[in-house]
């Protein structure tokens, strides 16, 4: 299994910046994926950002705010958040797609992370 521990939550006032950390554990061969979801109340979890291949992408409404990144020597990522806005007010969740060592497809999420920003 492979273990996804979130970090960096918190309350932050709107303009502000906030960075999470996903750190995996587990036995892990390759990574395939490796994301950021949010989910705010009432509303759809949605993917925010996420690092497939190589490549970067973001959704529309996080655009030049929010940078995802990984550290490949500590097993973990990031997500850089700046010029918060309230509507980005949600828990956060990590998600790896990974091969493990035994060649198996695992999906992993993280517990999630609640980050409230206040106007």
């Amino acid at each position: 299994q492979v273990q996804l521990v979130e970090s960096g939550g918190g309350l932050v006032q709107a303009g502000g910046s906030r960075r999470l950390s996903c750190a995996a554990s587990g036995n892990i061969f390759r990574i395939n994926a490796m994301g950021w979801y949010r989910q705010a109340p009432g509303k759809q979890r949605e993917l925010v950002a996420a690092i497939t291949s190589g490549s970067t992408n973001y959704a529309d409404s996080v655009k030049g705010r929010f940078t995802i990144s990984r550290d490949n020597a500590k097993n973990t990522m990031y997500l850089s958040m700046n010029s918060l806005k309230p509507e980005d007010t949600a828990v956060y969740y990590c998600n790896w797609l990974v091969v493990t060592t035994d060649m198996v497809l695992y999906n992993s999420w993280g517990q999630g992370t609640q980050v409230t920003v206040s106007s």
